[in-house]
């Protein structure tokens, strides 16, 4: 949930209100509640997410498409943490959850800031294997050779470039259409 989003404090359910608070680093503007106190951080969220190398289909990558996008962009398996488990094993049951398949190595590429998010992605080189069958989240899923991929210039595509480095394989960005006011259209 991002700041724009809190309008109560959850501990007294008074409205919140942007203040100014000297703080650790200095003064900092931050939702907080005046009748007790409470500040709404907005620290990033850490995202897990997945280079699936299918050991048993040659290497090639799986990428899937999430049923909420409207396009036909793919993507790494990525997903949250839960409670009481290591970001490894995370990421091995995000990858059997959203798959089937099963991880048999995984393997830390790098961890990426994506602010227009507010998410911190740790992403992972996952070695599986297993019949596919996605849940309900994907749509589609493709098989890839490594080198045909495209990365896209945030986020995990940055991970996926680093992973591609790391064999030898010089990766290729996809290009952004333009957006209105001259933005750049991003994703993760």
């Amino acid at each position: 949930m991002s700041a724009i989003d809190y309008r109560f404090c959850p501990q007294c359910a008074e409205a919140l209100a942007w203040i100014e608070q000297l703080e650790d680093g200095g003064s900092k503007q931050r939702l907080r509640c005046t009748a007790c106190g409470f500040t709404h951080w907005n620290n990033p969220t850490p995202v897990l997410a997945a280079v699936v190398e299918c050991v048993d289909r040659g290497g090639k990558l799986l990428l899937a498409r999430n049923a909420a996008w409207s396009g036909r962009m793919f993507a790494l398996i990525t997903g949250f943490m839960e409670a009481g488990e290591t970001p490894e094993e995370g990421i091995a049951r995000e990858v059997q959850e959203e798959t089937a398949l099963v991880a048999e190595g995984v393997r830390l590429i790098g961890v990426y800031d994506f602010q227009r998010m507010n998410q911190v992605i740790i992403a992972y080189h996952v070695q599986a294997r297993g019949e596919i069958s996605l849940s309900p989240e994907l749509a589609e899923y493709r098989l890839f050779e490594p080198g045909d991929t495209l990365c896209w210039p945030a986020g995990t595509g940055y991970a996926l470039a680093d992973w591609l480095r790391g064999r030898g394989i010089e990766p290729k960005f996809i290009e952004w259409p333009k957006r209105e006011h001259g933005e750049g259209a991003t994703a993760s």
